[in-house]
């Protein structure tokens, strides 16, 4: 019994801390809705019985479905229940890359030098995963001749064309014109030709 004591010890401090669930002795309820640890429908009985169950089963009692009438609890190990829950909220944290719009910007009149060390910007930032926002914006008359500008960004994405691909088509808006590339998926290769001829005999 001190076993089970410390482990519900334990399990209110995670309970408390990390989730809204009721277990064991905080479940107030006069009666439950049981559910067995297989998943099978216990039925309606007072709370009392749904512990004893629980304790002879050395397992927690849960309550899984607090607004039902009588709420619904399940016989489950919530030490095990928590860690599952845990790793897979890790796996899906690391499995989630969260994608960000990098900006670069040009110039209707920029020079080779320049664009270079723009486009090797936009390389990296593709690299990592992230989109890229290009940006070029007309200074005075240049607006009139945004052929120019739209010119420099098609040119400045054939740079990038074998690590992106164009989201967004160049597109004026006001003094600005905007680019939107996105890092290029690789598709499975096929295997070559070559390999699937048969070997000629000898």
């Amino acid at each position: 019994m001190a076993g089970r004591e410390a482990r519900q010890s334990f399990i209110s401090e995670v309970y408390f801390i990390n989730t809204d669930l009721m277990i064991n002795e905080s479940i107030r309820d006069p009666e439950v809705r049981l559910i067995g640890s297989d998943g099978a429908q216990l039925g309606v009985m007072p709370t009392a019985q749904a512990m004893r169950l629980a304790d002879e089963a050395r397992l927690d009692l849960v309550k899984i479905v607090p607004n039902a009438r009588p709420p619904v609890c399940k016989l489950m190990d919530y030490d095990k229940h928590r860690f599952e829950q845990s790793k897979r909220e890790k796996e899906i944290r690391k499995n989630h890359k969260t994608i960000t719009l990098k900006e670069v910007q040009l110039s209707a009149t920029i020079e080779e030098n320049d664009i270079q060390t723009k486009a090797r910007n936009a390389v990296r930032f593709l690299k990592a995963g992230d989109k890229v926002k290009v940006t070029i914006r007309f200074r005075g008359r240049q607006i009139a001749h945004s052929e120019i500008g739209r010119k420099v960004m098609q040119e400045f994405a054939e740079r990038l064309n074998d690590i992106s691909a164009i989201e967004r088509q160049p597109n004026l808006e006001g003094r600005h014109m905007i680019m939107i590339l996105a890092p290029k998926v690789e598709k499975p290769g096929k295997p070559e030709k070559d390999e699937q001829k048969p070997v000629p005999a000898p």
